[in-house]
């Protein structure tokens, strides 16, 4: 049997505790350590999750094949490129850096080390999200809500780089066209960057894509709807599911005096494989690891994603 990944999980924040949980039951990965700048949480998750607490970054690094980067986005770029440098491979949550010119860097760092970065998208590895790239082959109009209660624990960044990237990044793969235009307006409501957005995309094979995120709604809504000429597709990340909806029928009824319209049509739920998606993501990074597979969110991907991404941003400041 091959040996496994070893695996090191860098912060040990929310989705670090995430990470962590979910990588100790991977079958063909070893979860070896975590590392913290706060120590004694490090040692406290470290002891829950019965693995070992680095007291420092480089040690951390030396002892493994590859890390997951769970850190505030500031840091991505540095602890990436500290472990791509030392020849790690590395998962680095989203967004893969603060600036495109680090994250072109860290792009090509993997490249000529022949190393795998994988960029933390969760959503695609969402088991409708899988399902829907297999259906959504021309989309005309995509329509994407992403509205949940703001979370006081996201300081550094606005709606648009913590939550609507998941669909700025699922909306690109699906439509695989250049963007010609964009449209964007944002606002801040309970922190001090946008907390609301709404985008209008227009790709130059003639789709348009609208997207809108809220972080301060009293409810959490995460839904995706694709209108293609001969069906329209319902997807709900939640719940993890995929409806399609195509007329089966319709008639015009006259009658003395009225006019009477039916229209029927046909809906048809879609199976959907159910899984954890952030242990789908962790088990894909090891096979890419292994030359199994290759990485389904690759590094020249998400600069395109994070292109957009600021695009929108420097709209939503400039109106």
């Amino acid at each position: 049997m091959t040996d496994r990944v070893k695996i090191g999980v860098i912060g040990t924040g929310h989705m670090g505790q995430y990470h962590v949980n979910v990588a100790k039951t991977l079958g063909d990965a070893a979860l070896v350590g975590i590392y913290d700048a706060d120590i004694e949480r490090a040692k406290q998750m470290a002891e829950k999750h019965k693995t070992a607490a680095f007291s420092s970054l480089d040690d951390l690094i030396k002892n493994v094949e590859s890390v997951i980067v769970a850190v505030p986005t500031f840091l991505h770029h540095e602890i990436a490129k500290k472990a791509l440098l030392a020849g790690k491979h590395v998962l680095v949550e989203k967004p893969i850096a603060e600036t495109l010119e680090q994250a072109k860097e860290l792009v090509e760092l993997s490249t000529k080390n022949d190393l795998v970065l994988l960029v933390g998208h969760v959503e695609r590895f969402n088991g409708a999200v899988l399902e829907l790239g297999k259906i959504a082959t021309n989309p005309l109009l995509v329509e994407s809500r992403r509205l949940a209660p703001f979370n006081p624990r996201i300081k550094d960044v606005g709606v648009v780089l913590d939550m609507m990237i998941h669909d700025i990044d699922i909306v690109l793969n699906l439509v695989k066209s250049p963007v010609k235009h964009l449209s964007a307006v944002g606002t801040k409501v309970v922190s001090e960057h946008e907390d609301i957005a709404a985008v209008v995309l227009h790709f130059e094979n003639g789709t348009i894509a609208n997207i809108s995120a809220s972080r301060c709604t009293q409810s959490k809504i995460r839904t995706l709807n694709v209108t293609q000429q001969d069906v329209y597709i319902t997807l709900d990340f939640s719940d993890q599911e995929i409806e399609l909806h195509r007329q089966a029928t319709s008639d015009i009824l006259l009658r003395t005096g009225e006019i009477k319209y039916r229209q029927e049509s046909i809906v048809e739920k879609i199976f959907v494989h159910k899984d954890n998606p952030l242990k789908q993501e962790q088990e894909h990074f090891v096979k890419c690891i292994r030359k199994e597979t290759e990485p389904i969110v690759y590094g020249q991907s998400d600069i395109q994603t994070l292109e957009i991404a600021y695009r929108i941003l420097k709209e939503i400041h400039n109106n």
